[in-house]
């Protein structure tokens, strides 16, 4: 039995779609943010502080750093992490450790973008901790709770 191309094109693109939702879930995109500032270390200028415990931490939330450069995507989410410290300023390290959480927008040609997760480690914790990011949409950048700024 021969299946005929057009109805495999068809049972693909079906297929495919299921696994993103028609409605996105993000809650603190904001096309409206203003464009970040760079600092001469090539790290975002980060003033305010997140009050909002979700804020990073939930993929529901996540911090929105949209990149214009396809020849870098990740270029925003570090210049954001590199300006972040510990609680008490500690140095940190971070390290992409997968993407999840897929999502519609329609700053991709797909239809469809994933969150990146960061893990964060410095001198002392006791527990790394996990930062969603979200290198497609825009939204205000803040300091998550229980990290600080970079001196």
């Amino acid at each position: 039995m021969k299946i005929k191309p057009f109805l495999v094109a068809i049972l693909i693109a079906i297929t495919t779609s299921s696994c993103v939702s028609t409605k996105s879930t993000l809650k603190n995109v904001d096309d409206n943010a203003p464009i970040p500032i760079v600092s001469a270390n090539n790290t975002f200028v980060l003033t305010e502080y997140s009050k909002d415990k979700k804020y990073g931490y939930n993929p529901d939330y996540p911090i929105n750093v949209f990149y214009k450069n396809t020849k870098d995507e990740n270029l925003n989410a570090e210049r954001f992490l590199n300006a972040l410290a510990g609680p008490k300023g500690e140095k940190i390290t971070f390290s992409k450790i997968e993407s999840c959480c897929p999502f519609p927008t329609k700053k991709t040609e797909i239809g469809a973008g994933f969150l990146d997760i960061y893990e964060l480690k410095w001198e002392g914790q006791t527990k790394s901790i996990k930062l969603y990011l979200n290198i497609y949409e825009k939204g205000y950048l803040l300091v998550p709770l229980g990290l600080s700024i970079k001196q």
